[in-house]
C-alpha cells in the first residue's frame, strides 16, 4: 500500500516502453568514490557528473540505440529516481537537486528522457520501495526495456528475486560495480557510464 501512496505522487502514471529505475543515493555515492579515486590518480579536479550524459550512457549500455529512420518517432525513456526523505539533492551530479529534476525532461540522441523523483515516505524503507517499484515496473505490460541501478551490494538478492518472474521477452539490464551471480537478465558495469559523465577518458587512465 505504501508504494501506491508514493506512486500516486509521480508526474506520470502510465509507464513508457523504456524505464530507468535508480537508487539516487547509491549512484551518488559511487560517483563520489570514483571522483576521489580518479582525482588522486589523475592529479586533476573531477567535475560533477553530467546527469543528462549519464542517463544517455545508461540507456546505451542498456541496449537503446539511435533510430536510423529520422521519420520514426524518437524513444521516450522514463527515469525514476528514488531518494531518501532527508536528502534534497545528489551532491555529485549536475543538476542534482531533486526539486530541479522532478518533472523535467531533456532530449538527446536517443530520444526524450522524462524524470520523476520519488521520495521515500515514513511508512516504508527505501529498499522495500525500490523492490516494490521494480516488481511493478518489470511486470507492467507496456514496459519493454528496463535499466536497474540498485544498491547491489546490499539488496542484490532481492533484485534478483524480483526479476525472476519477469517476462523473458523484456530487455532488462542490471547495473553494478562488479558482475553479480545467477540473474536472468543482462548485466553491465555501472562505473563505465559514470566515468563518461564525470569526464574521465580512457586515454588518461592508460597513460598512468
Amino acid at each position: 500500500m505504501s508504494f501506491f501512496i508514493t506512486f500516486a505522487r509521480m508526474n506520470n502514471t502510465k509507464w513508457s516502453e523504456i524505464v530507468i529505475l535508480v537508487d539516487a543515493e547509491y549512484v551518488d555515492k559511487v560517483a563520489f568514490d570514483l571522483t576521489v579515486n580518479f582525482e588522486r590518480m589523475l592529479g586533476r579536479r573531477i567535475p560533477q557528473a553530467d546527469m543528462a550524459q549519464w542517463l544517455e550512457c545508461i540507456a546505451l549500455d542498456g541496449g537503446l540505440r539511435p533510430t536510423a529512420n529520422s521519420q520514426k518517432p524518437t524513444a521516450t525513456c522514463q527515469v525514476v529516481l528514488i531518494h531518501d526523505r532527508n536528502r534534497q539533492q545528489m551532491d555529485n551530479f549536475q543538476p542534482g537537486k531533486f526539486a530541479d529534476l522532478d518533472g523535467k525532461a531533456f532530449s538527446g540522441q536517443l530520444g526524450e528522457f522524462l524524470i520523476s523523483c520519488v521520495q521515500v515516505e515514513e511508512m516504508v524503507t527505501k529498499d522495500d520501495l525500490y523492490v516494490d517499484s521494480l516488481q511493478i515496473i518489470a511486470n507492467a505490460a507496456e514496459v519493454k526495456r528496463l535499466m536497474v541501478v540498485a544498491d547491489s551490494d546490499r539488496i542484490y538478492n532481492k533484485v534478483r528475486e524480483a526479476l525472476r518472474q519477469a517476462d523473458p521477452d523484456k530487455h532488462i539490464t542490471v547495473f553494478a560495480m562488479q558482475p553479480m551471480p545467477n540473474g536472468n537478465f543482462r548485466q553491465e558495469i555501472l562505473g563505465y557510464s559514470l566515468m563518461a559523465a564525470l569526464g574521465i577518458k580512457s586515454e588518461e587512465i592508460n597513460c598512468k
